[in-house]
């Protein structure tokens, strides 16, 4: 049995990883493509008309946790559209988006740890 290529992608990925100082700027690079993709989606016409007042679309963001990045809206019924309520019926965007874009986001990752 040949141990070598094996013990070649340890060696690779223990170089990856020592390259890497802060998992964390790996996830922002990924979460940060994402939102801009998020930032994009059409905007459904809204029935608030009041000055100040911000469209769910242009409040998606992430934010930085200890050692993990979440991404979500910057109000509170978010997932509420998302998921739908007893009353109202789903309207996915966040997940839809992910799922589609998912590989890109997981190449510019890779591309970072690479660098």
């Amino acid at each position: 049995m040949n141990n070598n290529g094996f013990s070649e992608l340890i060696d690779e990925f223990s170089e990856m990883i020592l390259k890497v100082e802060n998992v964390t700027e790996v996830l922002v690079v990924g979460a940060s493509e994402f939102v801009d993709d998020l930032l994009k989606l059409p905007k459904p016409m809204s029935k608030i008309k009041i000055a100040g007042y911000t469209h769910l679309v242009d409040s998606f963001n992430y934010k930085v946790n200890k050692n993990e990045v979440e991404v979500g809206w910057g109000k509170y019924y978010g997932r509420m559209v998302e998921e739908g309520t007893v009353k109202t019926r789903s309207n996915p965007h966040l997940i839809p988006t992910y799922e589609k874009n998912k590989e890109k986001y997981y190449q510019h990752m890779i591309e970072k740890i690479i660098k």
